[in-house]
């Protein structure tokens, strides 16, 4: 199969300020999180990417304005609702500080795959809608592209947690082990027995060994000798 890069967006006024964004509109990088952006975009510039896909928020698609700038021969990211944000409901807008006292934040903490947000939606459904739409691009991809292409995903902290997490074969309720920071890039090989996971919330260092593609073959014991950079 393809390789997937999954992208969060860089640093938002909300997250500089301690609020849940959601999926409010106008919530937009800040200078900050144009710089994360950017250097992510210089980190991928020796990647010949097959296409970005992006969620249809603005500071996912600023971000991927950015990747994109830095590329050649790709020349939009198409957005999939799917890879939003988790619609948080009721906490939408509130600061984090205040959440951490509603009777819910200690089972989002130990228990997502239970948790439903008031007036809002299931972690679960999150996990589940968009661990499909990637199966759905990554597999459209390679169709398109062949077994060596490398697409890009940009989306949101606990929507790539989750798909992480299914990646991994973790349980919902384990996935905030996993750390997720803005602009970070974390690679997956949907392999065909299984996925593999080749880095987890990475914010620097060379990408450029992806343009020699993935093994598809079984995993070697003791580990290997690891990815040849061109």
């Amino acid at each position: 199969m393809a390789t997937l890069i999954l992208v969060r967006h860089g640093r938002t006024t909300a997250n500089a300020s301690g609020l849940l964004a959601g999926r409010a509109d106008g919530v937009s990088l800040d200078q900050v999180g144009r710089e994360q952006a950017a250097l992510t975009g210089d980190r991928l510039a020796s990647v010949p990417v097959a296409g970005v896909v992006s969620s249809p928020l603005e500071r996912c698609q600023e971000t991927a304005q950015l990747i994109l700038e830095r590329q050649t021969g790709t020349p939009h990211a198409p957005v999939d609702p799917d890879l939003t944000e988790c619609d948080y409901g009721q906490w939408q807008g509130r600061k984090l500080r205040d959440l951490a006292t509603e009777e819910l934040w200690p089972m989002v903490q130990t228990q997502p795959s239970a948790v439903v947000f008031p007036g809002g939606e299931s972690m679960a459904g999150m996990q589940a809608r968009s661990v499909a739409a990637i199966r759905r691009h990554d597999a459209a991809f390679e169709a398109a592209n062949g077994r060596e292409a490398v697409w890009v995903a940009v989306s949101h902290g606990d929507v790539i947690k989750s798909i992480l997490a299914d990646a991994l074969g973790m349980h919902l309720d384990l996935f905030q082990r996993i750390n997720v920071s803005p602009a970070s890039v974390s690679i997956v090989h949907y392999g065909a027995s299984r996925p593999s996971v080749y880095a987890i919330n990475t914010e620097a260092g060379d990408l450029s060994w992806l343009s020699n593609g993935m093994s598809s073959g079984d995993a070697a014991v003791g580990g290997g000798a690891g990815q040849k950079t061109p």
